[in-house]
């Protein structure tokens, strides 16, 4: 079994593959932990709703089971979710909607989907993680290797396909982890895929806060470990995984390019970011 590495681990490995400065020493507890005894219930929970899970096997890719089960990983690691906004990702139309978000943790993943399960575009290295890994094979998640400029085209014609036939996906643009979510560019070849379908954007801001305060306990970054965030995250108290859904983003004919559009949405995103934490 893989024992996932996040993202930005190592340098790129070419001139237009992400990158972020941030390491675990970015990561820190914004309040006191929690008692090992405590700790040791959460994990046994956790351990429950994961093996509950792979149980189900194919039927995890029901939308409701998939919400479920991700909802269930959460309240075994006492994690609150709170949803502002409207609660549904994908936008009204005929076609899916292409949801973006800025990315801290892995837990970004597991709280949206507990909002609305959706496809999803993920690096490859994923697709080995001892506990996202095998629920996101079975929700029909796509994968990329980041470092091949060569499978990018086929990818967007991917997403763009399923788009087309009204299946939301959800892709992280800034395509590495950052400690407090706003760093980095929004990278903006998976617009295009929105372009070609006719399909909106729908931006959506992450935040983690301990008992109301700004944390980045949550963060996976740099060179950390599953096994080391597990253990922070399992330790933190009173840590709550804020989601907030914003407008969709229509592309304007004409108007709109991938680059444009990239940028109203990172604006939406981390703009509303920087305003809970100003």
């Amino acid at each position: 079994m893989t024992v996932p590495v996040s993202v930005n681990a190592n340098l790129p490995a070419h001139a237009w593959a992400a990158w972020s400065p941030c390491s675990p020493r970015c990561v820190s507890h914004a309040a006191e932990r929690l008692p090992a005894t405590r700790m040791a219930r959460r994990y046994a929970a956790f351990s429950r709703a994961m093996v509950g899970a792979l149980l189900r096997g194919e039927r995890i890719a029901d939308p409701e089971a998939l919400r479920s089960t991700a909802a269930s990983m959460l309240d075994a690691l006492d994690i609150r979710l709170e949803v502002a906004g409207d609660r549904s990702l994908s936008a009204p139309g005929g076609t899916g909607t292409l949801v973006v978000a800025n990315h801290i943790s892995w837990l970004d993943i597991i709280a949206l989907q507990a909002v609305e399960p959706v496809a999803m575009l993920a690096k490859r290295e994923v697709g080995g993680w001892p506990v996202v890994g095998p629920l996101a094979k079975r929700a029909g998640t796509m994968f990329i290797d980041r470092d091949s400029l060569r499978q990018l085209p086929v990818s967007i014609g991917e997403m763009a396909d399923r788009l087309r036939s009204g299946q939301s996906v959800m892709v992280f643009p800034q395509g590495v982890t950052w400690c407090a979510g706003t760093g980095g560019s929004f990278r903006r070849a998976t617009f295009q895929a929105a372009l070609d379908a006719g399909a909106p954007v729908r931006p959506v801001s992450l935040d983690y806060v301990q008992h109301g305060a700004p944390t980045t306990v949550a963060a996976f970054v740099g060179e950390d470990d599953f096994g080391s965030s597990l253990r922070r995250v399992a330790g933190a108290t009173g840590l709550t995984v804020r989601v907030r859904t914003h407008r969709p983003l229509r592309p304007a004919p004409g108007t709109d390019d991938r680059r444009t559009l990239a940028t109203r949405a990172q604006a939406t995103v981390c703009g509303a970011q920087l305003s809970v934490h100003g």
